[in-house]
């Protein structure tokens, strides 16, 4: 077809609160990964949005989630920079457009393909339980590690690859599947409670970690 532009849709939130409890969670996740993407998936009045603090170099895929109530109805499916999300919630402080709403971008984050795969909605069953002192520790282990083992000048790709191997290690000894990278994903996107266990969960090659703050999700390579 040839012509004419796409028009960016709108998604609209009940009040302000909802827009800026967005924010808050991009900025999180864009600390640590500044050149990454926000999937956002509407399911009616419901807004899931994932992004990932851990991906590439053969290591595992790991997503945080948001879910955020809609003022209106969206079938959204778009996977867009952060940076370029971020701009438009800050616009939407201007009064013609009103706090309570965003423009979905229309650039689109080709490299994120994290975003190809779906975690499953249902069908998730509980398996155990993780201390927040444990998540805290091996956030912290993991750090350090992947501080310790890139200095300064270490190449992109390098950086990429140890950072694979560092939140690929077992979370625990009762849960080795479980990419320690889930750890560093709760603290960083602001989920650990101090006050309670993460349940963990599965379904099929997914696991789940569930704090009062949000959800961190995880699957390891399909092919070893």
């Amino acid at each position: 077809m040839s012509g004419g532009s796409a028009v960016p849709e709108t998604l609209r939130f009940p009040d302000a609160l909802v827009a800026a409890d967005l924010t808050t969670f991009l900025e999180r996740a864009r600390r640590v990964d500044p050149g990454g993407a926000a999937r956002l998936v509407g399911h009616g009045d419901v807004l899931a949005v994932y992004v990932s603090p851990v991906h590439g170099g053969g290591g595992p895929v790991v997503l945080g989630l948001r879910t955020l109530q809609l003022g209106a109805p969206s079938a959204v499916d778009a996977t867009t920079p952060l940076a370029a999300l971020l701009a438009e919630l800050a616009r939407g402080a201007e009064p013609a457009r009103g706090p309570a709403a965003v423009v979905v971008p229309l650039e689109r984050a080709g490299e994120a393909t994290w975003a190809g795969t779906s975690p499953p909605r249902r069908g998730w069953q509980p398996v155990g339980a993780v201390e927040p002192q444990v998540i805290q520790e091996r956030a912290q282990v993991g750090i350090s590690d992947v501080a310790a083992g890139a200095p300064a000048g270490s190449g992109a790709a390098a950086v990429t690859a140890l950072r694979a191997r560092v939140w690929g290690r077992p979370l625990t000894q009762a849960l080795p599947e479980v990419p320690a990278g889930v750890a560093f994903a709760v603290v960083a996107l602001g989920y650990l409670d101090a006050a309670a266990p993460a349940a963990v969960y599965r379904a099929g090659p997914w696991w789940r970690v569930t704090t009062s703050g949000g959800h961190v999700l995880a699957r390891r390579p399909l092919l070893p």
